[in-house]
Formats: C-alpha cells, structure tokens, sequence
C-alpha cells in the first residue's frame, strides 16, 4: 500500500499513515488504501477492533494541498471530495470498532479522518482544527456533519466558522475525544481501548455499534435491514420458502 501500513497484533487490526516526511498529508491514493485497509479488516478472521494511527512526530495535516489546489472543479469532485467520502464513509460504516490515536496535530482532512472514526485518545499536546475557511474554502470530507454529531452544533460552528485549534483537553471537555493521553502514549491508550473491546462478545459489541449510529440517522435503512433479515434468519418461514422454491411448490408458511 502507499504510505498506509496495515498490521495485527492479537485481534486488533493497525492501520497506519506512513506518510512522515509530508506530515502525514492524505493523497489519492492514500485514501485508496484506506478504503482497501478497511476492506482487509472486514474479511480477517479473527479481528474484533482497529485502531488508526500515524507515523511521525503528528497524525496528519490533512489532505495535501499541492494536489488539490491544482485540480479542475471537475476532477476536485470525482478525484478529491468523492474519493475522500468514499474512504471516510468505509471507516465509519466498519462492522469493527474504530479508534483513532492522535497526536501532534489533526488537522482537516485529518480531523476529519478522526472523526470517521468510533472512538478518539489524542496525547495531551495534539492540536485539533478544521481550518478551511483560512485558506478561503470549506471542510470537504464530512467534516461539517459529523463534527456537529459530536460536539454540537454551536461547536461545530465556532471550529468551522474561525478556524480555531483546540487543545486536548478542550477536545475533551467537549466530546471530541473519548481520553487524553500523556505525551506519547495515546497509541498504547488506544490499544488498551481495544483491549477492553475485544473482551467482550464480538456480535453483541458490533451490532451495538450499527444500532447506535442507526439510531443516530446514519445509515438507519441499513440497520434495520440488516436487524431484519437477522431476525427471519432462523425462521422455519424462511427454511420452507427456500426449500418451496427449490422444489417448485408452494410455500407452507406457518409465521414462526
């Protein structure tokens, strides 16, 4: 993969942003990987959390301006916003719990990747923004939704709309991230989140997951489609419709 690194350890998955020498600045083909990270977690035996992190002395400053700025509007959409849904939507819709570990900064597409993500521990120095409006645009991955979900509207607005940076522990006190970690240590925090995770039952942990962003608005048809074909699953209905149509009769439905 291109500067996204996919690791296990026991029944966490890791995926890193391997991208140092840039800050960690999030490219095409790095939101490809994601995407075929997340891809990856979903099809390996065994895996029961992940945990996003980054190489380098910061998370990521986002998405890399030299290549978007240089785009057509046309290209900006298909190439650059669209791909970037794409990969932050496959995060947040993971049947897996997510964890992001920050540290340094995070900053627009970076928060936004953050935020994507289940659960947050940043160290006690990172820096949080979605400074857009500075540079003349507007947050362009999901940044305006799902930063509002979780820390309200009114401070959504003021990260949005001034472009301010925030510290840990203001993260913190309003909800933007779960835990503040001593310098350094917000990986091993977010390790031992995942810990405490995988100890738990993997089908009840996950479904918790899809039934508290369904009943939040995200992808609520898809929950409860999901919850549905689950529940008529063991149904002796079902076994005798199959069995109906592979026999070519009419079906003896009976309502159990």
């Amino acid at each position: 993969m291109s500067h996204i690194a996919f690791d296990i350890e026991d029944s966490v998955g890791l995926v890193r942003l391997a991208r140092p020498e840039k800050l960690n600045a999030l490219t095409p083909d790095m939101l490809r990987d994601l995407i075929a990270a997340i891809a990856r977690a979903e099809t390996e035996p065994g895996l029961r959390a992940l945990v996003i992190h980054a190489e380098g002395r910061l998370f990521s400053v986002g998405a890399d301006i030299n290549i978007w700025s240089a785009l057509s509007p046309e290209a900006f959409r298909t190439e650059w916003i669209s791909m970037g849904h794409r990969a932050f939507d496959t995060i947040a819709g993971c049947r897996l719990p997510v964890i992001a570990a920050l540290h340094g900064m995070a900053l627009g597409g970076g928060l936004e990747l953050a935020l994507a993500a289940d659960l947050r521990v940043a160290d006690e120095d990172t820096t949080m923004a979605l400074p857009e409006v500075s540079l003349g645009t507007l947050p362009g991955w999901g940044g305006t939704r799902r930063l509002p979900d979780i820390v309200g509207r009114s401070r959504a607005k003021q990260m949005v709309l001034t472009a301010q940076r925030i510290d840990a522990p203001t993260a913190e006190r309003w909800g933007l991230v779960n835990a503040v970690s001593p310098q350094g240590s917000a990986l091993d925090v977010a390790r031992g989140l995942a810990a405490q995770i995988c100890a738990q039952a993997p089908i009840a942990v996950q479904l918790g997951k899809k039934i508290i962003d369904g009943g939040a608005g995200e992808t609520l048809h898809q929950t409860l489609e999901m919850l549905a074909g689950m529940a008529t699953q063991t149904t002796t209905d079902l076994e005798d419709g199959i069995a109906a149509m592979r026999a070519k009769r009419t079906p003896d439905f009976r309502g159990r």
